[in-house]
């Protein structure tokens, strides 16, 4: 993290980036119906190179949003539904004996693709998620002493149902720290649901392919420039920094995020406000983030899960303690003493 005497460029008018990002959100919202947050915050993890966790019930179009996204965004896409007896050269790849050859071959396996779709994260034992974990962290995966990197962009959308306890495992500390954005999918209102019915029962749409690889990752370093100030990046800091110093061995909590929550929430709220048509980052949009991206790093007391409070309820406790910057649109816009480079 660094400063620089840097103004940001506010645009005239709307941009190509910001046509793209139109038309290929518009291309989801042809086939999801309403889910308007969890639409916007899979293209905010897509544009911030992070992965993204969606968790809800059966049936609210977790599958289906992720394969829509991936087909809009381009690129070579892979679905691995994750069962208990899954085995990481399962998705990793493994050697293979070549006769012929009178030598072993490497055969990759699927999660070699920019946009890998683990369906059911949870179903999968720790093994599994051992492997994942190598992916998601270092882009590359090992198969006997090889190591074979995966394409550029890559992005894991994962999928939990949170109602299921038998043959589920929970997700491991490190790998929900890897997951950029958590986000809870819920059930479609009543005038949805009639939507859902009359777009999906008969003809279902098709989506477009909107974006390439290419573009993907341009527009990805377009988000990387977007202006964030310096009183909005100590907003991320000490909401970050609040979570620790709330944990201790009385308290509610037992672990509170680490620095990758507050290097996430700035990646993230660079994408969100790229993806909004804006220039630059206002505390808001950090505020708006901060459960999608802290709440699933928080670690809860015993006593905290037998009295049934969420990680929700805690990051809304932070919310309300950690004064907002009093920082207008027009100040951010004319830019500041310092900025986040």
């Amino acid at each position: 993290m660094s400063t620089a005497l840097t103004a940001p460029t506010a645009p005239a008018g709307p941009t190509s980036e910001d046509k793209l990002l139109e038309e290929a959100l518009f291309e989801v919202k042809r086939v999801i119906v309403g889910q308007d947050r969890m639409v916007e915050r899979m293209f905010t993890a897509v544009l911030a190179r992070g992965h993204c966790l969606l968790e809800g019930v059966p049936g609210v179009a977790k599958t289906l949003a992720a394969k829509t996204l991936a087909h809009v965004v381009g690129g070579r896409f892979a679905r691995l539904q994750f069962t208990p007896d899954l085995v990481p050269s399962d998705i990793t790849g493994t050697r293979i004996y070549r006769p012929s050859q009178e030598a072993f071959d490497i055969e990759p396996g699927p999660v070699i693709a920019n946009i890998v779709l683990a369906d059911e994260i949870n179903r999968a034992p720790a093994k599994v998620q051992s492997a994942l974990l190598e992916v998601m962290g270092e882009h590359q995966v090992s198969i006997g002493g090889t190591t074979i990197p995966v394409p550029e962009p890559f992005l894991v959308l994962a999928t939990q149902n949170p109602i299921e306890s038998e043959g589920v495992y929970r997700l491991p500390e490190a790998q929900r720290d890897r997951f950029l954005l958590k986000v809870e999918v819920v059930a479609p209102s009543e005038s949805e649901e009639l939507a859902i019915l009359y777009r999906m029962s008969v003809d279902p749409p098709r989506p477009r392919r909107i974006l390439t690889p290419e573009g993907l990752v341009a527009l990805q370093r377009t988000a990387d420039e977007v202006f964030v100030h310096h009183a909005v990046a100590e907003y991320a800091v000490r909401l970050v920094c609040s979570t620790r110093e709330l944990a201790g061995p009385d308290s509610r909590l037992a672990h509170g995020a680490g620095p990758r929550a507050t290097l996430g929430l700035i990646a993230a709220a660079r994408a969100l406000t790229l993806l909004r048509g804006r220039g630059y980052v206002l505390p808001d949009d950090i505020r708006d983030l901060a459960h999608e991206v802290i709440a699933h790093r928080l670690v809860l007391s015993f006593d905290a899960l037998a009295d049934g409070v969420t990680p929700g309820e805690l990051v809304d406790e932070v919310l309300a303690a950690v004064p907002q910057p009093r920082i207008s649109p027009r100040q951010v816009e004319a830019g500041g003493e310092e900025a986040l480079a």
